[in-house]
């Protein structure tokens, strides 16, 4: 996957919130292993991956309708960049990682 940035997180966030709470965490970590698969195969072929873009998790988020981008005031958000955070600390944190 390539560098996280801030614009990551909260497309990943918007795109789970647009999502019921019952698939999220499924969600999160389809778009994590998208962004790996997209980054392998741009580096592997030299080009976009044909449905996931860049290797950037941004990317794999918006092949999703998001939602409106709420502020750090809606909990549900909250809740979802942190599933988003959680996840990416987790796989950074894996023996295989490590």
């Amino acid at each position: 996957m390539r560098p996280l940035l801030h614009g990551d997180i909260s497309n990943a966030a918007r795109a789970l919130l647009n999502v019921p709470r019952a698939r999220r965490r499924d969600l999160c970590a389809r778009m994590i292993r998208e962004a790996e698969a997209a980054d392998s195969y741009c580096r592997r072929v030299g080009t976009l991956h044909p449905f996931w873009g860049n290797g950037s998790l941004m990317s794999a988020a918006r092949k999703r309708v998001l939602a409106d981008e709420p502020g750090f005031d809606d909990v549900e958000y909250c809740a979802c960049f942190e599933m988003i955070l959680r996840a990416l600390i987790d796989r950074q944190v894996t023996p295989a990682r490590s």
